[in-house]
């Protein structure tokens, strides 16, 4: 298993950014709305020109060592990957200034998930797809992902990875855990962290509750932040975090998180104890998504990196790193032969039995979505 640099170093990294994201998010409060052009949509036209730089602004433990180079070589394109998506909100506080004044920050591809995704296309700060630039992704996504309810006919979005969020454990330390409910379990006081993303985490919650989160009343989302905020008071709840959960478990300081698929096999690397744990409940299913924002700077090259990634042969390099659930067909062929005991993975091909419990990742009521992110927004500030 290959890893990108060390866990002290990665941890630094995104803790930096973690801290400088929240000071913005902080600043604009709990309201992600304003500024943009509701409605004024523009298409990010291809040249045929391929070269330049190619900025992308990437979440961790997302890709192997190999890709982005072998890219550069081929088309002739500089790439500065960045990994400085922790969570939706803290990327979405970070850019918005530009955003809302047609600017990117530099960036060609921003990766967000599925819900962040269409707030930033309903205000304006993402452009439409030029489809014909990219005929390996019209050719090879596969057919579950071809029309969410988010972008029905893909014209913003392009599916980078799809995951579960469930449990990621070390099981050596806490072998009986099996339900989201175990995470206040006084036994496990101050060694749980859960993830900031709202609608991964309180949905989780109601489901343990037997609340359905795709029916929950505002109500319902109210009371589950508040068993949430009850834990976190009482030190039941260790933190909540982004992506850097993982080194609270590569550290030993968290033995139950809510976490990411993907990520426990990535931390196998250093601790074999480290496993997603499939709720009893059953998970949150998500897409996170390649999207052009106003202002890119070099479209062309970001149509050639997606078209290069929905190549199999290329996307089998990333899904086997990463181990999340891959949106291109022929990957799965490509393991039988090369990988057989990925081929057999259900969390890059997950089962329908394996996810019969799990549901879509969900927003709160609309008339109850801005009281439910101002709850959870207090929650996680702490106020």
């Amino acid at each position: 298993m290959q890893t990108k640099m060390s866990r002290t170093t990665r941890g630094l990294l995104i803790a930096t950014l973690a801290l400088s994201a929240s000071v913005l998010l902080a600043a604009c409060g709990s309201d992600l709305g304003g500024g943009g052009n509701d409605g004024d949509v523009t298409t990010a036209e291809a040249t045929g020109t391929v070269g330049g730089e190619l900025v992308i602004s990437q979440w961790p433990f997302y890709i192997d060592r190999k890709t982005v180079p072998e890219f550069e070589q081929d088309a002739g394109v500089e790439v500065n990957y960045i990994e400085d998506v922790n969570d939706n909100n803290e990327i979405f506080a970070k850019l918005r200034p530009d955003l809302q004044n047609g600017e990117s920050a530099d960036r060609s591809i921003i990766v967000v998930t599925d819900w962040m995704a269409k707030k930033m296309y309903d205000l304006g700060y993402l452009q439409n797809l030029d489809k014909d630039a990219i005929p390996a992704v019209d050719e090879n996504l596969v057919d579950s992902l071809a029309s969410p309810s988010i972008d029905p006919d893909r014209s913003y979005t392009v599916p980078w990875q799809s995951g579960m969020t469930g449990l990621v454990v070390n099981t050596a330390e806490a072998p009986d855990v099996t339900s989201i409910n175990d995470i206040f379990d006084p036994k496990y006081k101050g060694k749980v962290t859960v993830l900031t993303e709202l609608r991964d985490t309180v949905p989780l919650v109601m489901k343990a509750d037997g609340v359905d989160p795709t029916k929950a009343t505002t109500q319902e989302w109210l009371d589950a932040i508040n068993k949430l905020n009850d834990a976190v008071k009482s030190g039941q709840i260790r933190k909540l975090t982004g992506n850097d959960y993982t080194d609270d478990l590569a550290r030993g300081d968290a033995v139950v998180t809510i976490g990411w698929s993907g990520d426990a096999i990535q931390l196998q690397a250093d601790n074999s104890d480290i496993n997603f744990v499939m709720p009893d409940t059953g998970c949150i299913l998500w897409s996170d998504n390649m999207v052009i924002p106003v202002g890119a700077p070099n479209p062309d090259a970001a149509y050639a990196f997606m078209d290069y990634v929905y190549d199999p042969a290329n996307q089998s390099q990333i899904a086997q790193y990463n181990s999340y659930i891959t949106p291109v067909k022929g990957v799965q062929d490509i393991f039988q032969k090369d990988a057989p005991d990925l081929a057999e993975s259900e969390l890059i091909f997950p089962t329908d039995e394996f996810t019969g419990d799990c549901t879509t990742q969900t927003d709160p009521p609309a008339d109850g979505e801005q009281e439910v992110e101002d709850a959870w927004q207090q929650l996680i500030s702490g106020g």
